[in-house]
C-alpha cells in the first residue's frame, strides 16, 4: 500500500493554479507580438510584459504556497522562460529597440547548451542542476524588457527608462554567458569522469 499517496497524485496533477497561469504565460505571446509589432501598441505591449513577468513570478510562490507542485508545472515554466528570453529579444530587434548581434548572443547560448543533452544523456543524465546564476541571468533579461519597452516613450519616463533597461540588459547578457560557460564545465565534468550509461564498471563486472 501507498504511503504517500497524496504527494504521488500532486506531482502528476494538471490542472493547478501554477500551471494555469503558465499556460497564460505562454498565451500571452502571441498578444505581445501582435501589441508590438503589428499594431505597435507600445504601452499595451509593456503592461503585457509586466502581467508576463508577474505570474512568472507568482507561479513558483503559489505551487508552494498551494503544495501545487506538479511535473507539467517544471516542463511549463521553463518552455515559458525560453520563449520568452528568446521571442521577445527577436521582436525588440525587429522594432529597432536592441541589435541583432544581441539575439545573436542569447540564441547560440541556447543551441549550444542545448547540445550538451545528448553528453550527458549517455551518462544516464537528463540534466543539470539549476544554477542560481542561470536563474539570476533569466531575472535580469527579464526586467530589461520593461524597462526598454518603455524607455521607448518620447517623454522623460522614456529618457530615465532608457538607461535602466539597457543596464538589466548587459547585466543578464553576461551572467547569461556566464551560467552556459558554468554549465559547459559542468557537462566536460560529467563526460570524463562518469562512465557512459549501460556501459558495466569494473565493480559491476566483479
Amino acid at each position: 500500500m501507498d504511503d504517500h499517496p497524496e504527494s504521488v497524485s500532486s506531482t502528476s496533477r494538471i490542472v493547478t493554479v501554477p500551471n494555469a497561469l503558465s499556460v497564460l504565460r505562454l498565451a500571452l505571446i502571441p498578444v505581445f507580438l501582435w501589441l508590438l509589432l503589428d499594431v505597435k501598441a507600445d504601452a499595451w505591449a509593456f503592461w503585457v510584459l509586466m502581467l508576463s513577468g508577474f505570474t512568472d513570478w507568482a507561479d513558483g510562490k503559489l505551487a508552494r504556497l498551494l503544495n501545487q507542485s506538479s511535473r507539467l508545472g517544471e516542463l511549463l515554466d521553463p518552455l515559458a522562460d525560453r520563449l520568452y528570453i528568446v521571442i521577445i529579444p527577436v521582436a525588440f530587434a525587429i522594432r529597432g529597440i536592441i541589435p541583432w548581434w544581441i539575439i545573436g548572443i542569447i540564441v547560440a547560448r541556447d543551441v549550444l547548451l542545448f547540445a550538451s543533452g545528448p553528453l550527458l544523456r549517455s551518462r544516464g543524465l537528463l540534466a543539470l542542476p539549476v544554477l542560481y546564476i542561470g536563474k539570476a541571468a533569466t531575472f535580469a533579461l527579464m526586467s530589461a524588457f520593461p524597462w526598454l519597452l518603455a524607455g521607448q516613450l518620447d517623454s522623460v519616463i522614456g529618457t530615465i527608462c532608457y538607461p535602466i533597461g539597457w543596464a538589466f540588459l548587459i547585466w543578464g547578457v553576461a551572467l547569461y554567458v556566464w551560467s552556459f560557460l558554468l554549465y559547459w564545465a559542468q557537462t566536460i565534468a560529467v563526460v570524463t569522469k562518469m562512465p557512459r550509461a549501460g556501459v558495466p564498471t569494473g565493480r559491476d563486472m566483479a
